[in-house]
């Protein structure tokens, strides 16, 4: 069951901007929750409510970045407990920015590290269904008929899931490509074909690619990258 959470800590968590920030945009208005106006001290379920910040508080980031990261394993996405390390451990970007979407910490593979919103609300959004591509190993050969059953639907988590796009890569590994996201969606549908993930790694975020990237490395995308990603999603790109 997803945890509520109140939306000027949501908005911390997700490196966004800081609590007293984030109260700040709240009380002149800059923050909405499904489409209305926040109100400081709401408590919304991050899995479903749709958060949005307004032009103003958009446009007080100044300066937009983008990265690509290979995320190492065990090194969290969200705010950590002490003994815990983060992505903010490990980079050294002089702008504030957050990871674009949770992920499992005991993974490692491609995430987007940004501070403008817009493309964050669009790439996080389940109503957009953006494309993202994994490349998934398991721990014994799995069947055609397991494949196909992953490309046609599954039920999981009290719904079924929508038609993805599955290639054998081996015996024992494939690729897939969704365009939705659930929690460790990826190790449940292959749990329901009877099988185990030994390893599991995002390569592709709509046109953004993993490429060479190595573990622990991260770079800024290039102007290509951003042009053809802002395109993809039809958002302006200044």
């Amino acid at each position: 069951m997803t945890e509520l959470v109140r939306i000027h800590k949501y908005l911390s968590q997700a490196w966004i901007c800081s609590r007293r920030k984030a109260e700040e945009y709240i009380a002149d208005w800059l923050i909405t929750v499904n489409w209305k106006i926040a109100t400081i001290g709401q408590v919304i379920n991050p899995e479903i409510d749709k958060v949005e910040m307004l032009d103003k508080a958009v446009k007080a980031q100044k300066e937009y970045v983008y990265y690509k990261l290979n995320k190492p394993r065990w090194v969290v996405t969200t705010c950590a407990q002490i003994w815990e390390k983060t992505i903010l451990d490990i980079i050294d970007i002089k702008t504030r920015v957050f990871p674009i979407w949770r992920l499992d910490k005991d993974t490692d593979w491609l995430i987007l590290l940004t501070n403008d919103w817009r493309l964050a609300n669009f790439l996080m959004h389940p109503r957009y269904e953006h494309q993202k591509e994994y490349v998934v190993e398991t721990f014994w050969p799995i069947s055609d008929s397991s494949l196909q059953k992953m490309r046609d639907w599954l039920f999981i988590l009290g719904s079924y899931t929508k038609k993805a796009w599955v290639e054998r890569i081996s015996s024992w590994k494939f690729s897939i490509t969704i365009s939705e996201w659930r929690n460790r969606q990826i190790r449940r549908m292959v749990e329901k074909v009877w099988s185990e993930v030994k390893k599991l790694r995002r390569i592709r975020i709509e046109n953004i690619l993993l490429w060479n990237l190595k573990v622990w490395e991260y770079k800024e995308l290039t102007q290509k990258e951003i042009t053809d990603l802002f395109k993809k999603l039809d958002i302006p790109l200044w």
